[in-house]
């Protein structure tokens, strides 16, 4: 059973303020709910521009954990094109 970590590096040039980061986080994190996966912020909390969100997933396989996550990476690209600088998974056993 592998648990599967994406970790993503996120520019926000348009956050002029925590509260503007915390708002383009929120949706992110609200639209990822339906992926079943846990999403959490893990890096760079008090900078107003950048973001560093770490992504969880437990599959019965590592070919369904890396499909999750594609999905997932997709998924942000749809919703905020061009925020994610860096992603990189790693499986935890």
């Amino acid at each position: 059973m592998p648990v599967a970590l994406l970790r993503l590096e996120l520019y926000l040039p348009m956050s002029q303020s925590l509260k503007d980061k915390r708002m383009v986080l929120r949706r992110l994190k609200d639209r990822l709910k339906a992926s079943n996966v846990a999403v959490a912020e893990v890096a760079h909390q008090d900078v107003w521009q950048r973001a560093g969100l770490g992504v969880v997933t437990v599959a019965s396989a590592d070919t369904v954990a890396e499909q999750t996550l594609s999905s997932v990476l997709r998924e942000i690209e749809r919703l905020e094109p061009g925020l994610v600088t860096e992603s990189r998974v790693e499986y935890l056993r």
